[in-house]
C-alpha cells in the first residue's frame, strides 16, 4: 500500500457567495484518529447542505473541518489504533462530517460501510448521506410498514429517490411529487405508484382521492413553508409528518385540531449533528437491511452526473438549477 502524500487537493471557498466562489486549495492530508479510517477519496457527493455552506447560510458543527462534503466513497489505505473491522485497500462508502471534497478524507470507521457488491466504487459516493437521511427517519423515526402510503415530496431528489426505493422495497404504497413532466417520469421509473406534477395539480386534493379521502400514513417533506398546513390536513389518521429540510420556510399557520383528532405525529430531525454512535448504527442498519437490495439490484444508484473537483462549480450550478434527476458527484 502506497504512503499516503503530506499534501493534498481540496475544493475551498475563496469568500462566501456563489459556485465562483468555489477554488482549488492545498492542505495538510489529515491524520486519522485511534477510531477513525484515511480514505483515497474516489468520489464525493454533492448535497443541499453543501450549497449553504458555500454561502455561509449552514452552521458548521463544532468539530467538523473547513472543509466541505458529507459523503465519499473510495479505498481505506490507513486505520487508526483502535479500528477493528476495517483495513487498508478496503472500498468504503462513508458518512461524514465534512471534508469529503477533498483527495483525502478521514472517518470514524463506524460511520463507513463497504460498497455493496455490483454497486461501482464511484456510484457509492452518492449512496451515505440520503440513505442514512430516509432510512433514520422514514423506517425509524416515522416507523412506516408495509401496507401504508408515504407521500415524497422532491421525488427526483437524492432524498426523494431514496424514499422512493427504500418503501417499496419494505412494502409501501408511494406517491411523490416533482414540478415537470419529465420529473413525473422518472419519479415512475423509480418505482412509485403514482407521480404528483404540483405546477398543475394539488398534492393534497391528488392524494386524498387516490386514498379515496383517507389520507396518508407518513409524508417525507423537504420543503416546510405552506407545505406544512396542506401536509398536516392530509394525513390519515395516526399519520407521521417527517420534516427533513424548511427549504421554503420555517414558519406556517397550522390547524392543530387534525393533530388532536387524527392522533398525529409531527417531527424532524437533521443528521449531520447527530453523535458518532448514532449515525454509526444508523450505518449498521443500511448494511444489514438495505445494502442486501443493492446486492440483488432491486435498487440501483442513481448518477445524474460526475465533475471533476476542477468543476465544482458546474457542479453546484446544477444543483442550485434542480435540473438534476438523482445524484451529482465530484471527482478527484
Amino acid at each position: 500500500m502506497a504512503k499516503p502524500p503530506e499534501e493534498m487537493i481540496f475544493i475551498g471557498v475563496s469568500e462566501p457567495g456563489g459556485p465562483d466562489a468555489l477554488t482549488l486549495l492545498k492542505a495538510p492530508v489529515p491524520l486519522p484518529a485511534a477510531d477513525e479510517v484515511l480514505i483515497k477519496v474516489h468520489a464525493a457527493g454533492v448535497n443541499g447542505a453543501d450549497l449553504r455552506e458555500r454561502q455561509g447560510k449552514y452552521p458548521v458543527p463544532p468539530g467538523a473541518p473547513d472543509i466541505m462534503g458529507l459523503e465519499v466513497s473510495g479505498e481505506v489505505i490507513k486505520v487508526g489504533r483502535s479500528c477493528q473491522t476495517l483495513k487498508p485497500g478496503d472500498n468504503v462508502c462513508a458518512l461524514l462530517i465534512g471534508g469529503g471534497y477533498a483527495e483525502y478524507a478521514v472517518a470514524p470507521e463506524g460511520q463507513c460501510m463497504r460498497v455493496p457488491n455490483g454497486v461501482p466504487v464511484i456510484d457509492a459516493a452518492g449512496l451515505p448521506e440520503v440513505f442514512c437521511t430516509v432510512w433514520t427517519n422514514m423506517m425509524d423515526r416515522c416507523r412506516l410498514q408495509a401496507g401504508e402510503t408515504v407521500l415524497v415530496q422532491g421525488g427526483t431528489s437524492g432524498i426523494g429517490f431514496a424514499a422512493i426505493k427504500i418503501a417499496k422495497a419494505f412494502g409501501a404504497s408511494v406517491f411523490a411529487t416533482a414540478r415537470t413532466a419529465a420529473k413525473c417520469e422518472a419519479i415512475r421509473r423509480f418505482g412509485a405508484d403514482a407521480a404528483i406534477n404540483y405546477t398543475v395539480d394539488d398534492f393534497h386534493d391528488v392524494a386524498l382521492e387516490l386514498t379515496n379521502g383517507r389520507g396518508v400514513d407518513v409524508i417525507i417533506d423537504i420543503i416546510g413553508g405552506d407545505y406544512l398546513p396542506r401536509e398536516v390536513a392530509l394525513l390519515a389518521h395516526g399519520g407521521r409528518l417527517m420534516i427533513i429540510n424548511l427549504r421554503g420556510g420555517k414558519i406556517a399557520e397550522v390547524d392543530f385540531g387534525h393533530v388532536h383528532s387524527k392522533h398525529l405525529t409531527i417531527t424532524g430531525a437533521r443528521l449531520r449533528p447527530r453523535s458518532i454512535a448514532e449515525k454509526s448504527a444508523i450505518c449498521r442498519s443500511l448494511e444489514a437491511n438495505v445494502w442486501p437490495l443493492f446486492e440483488d439490484r432491486t435498487i440501483m444508484p442513481e448518477t445524474y452526473a460526475v465533475f471533476p473537483f476542477s468543476e465544482a462549480a458546474a457542479a453546484h450550478r446544477l444543483m442550485e438549477s434542480s435540473e438534476h434527476i438523482g445524484k451529482v458527484l465530484l471527482v478527484p
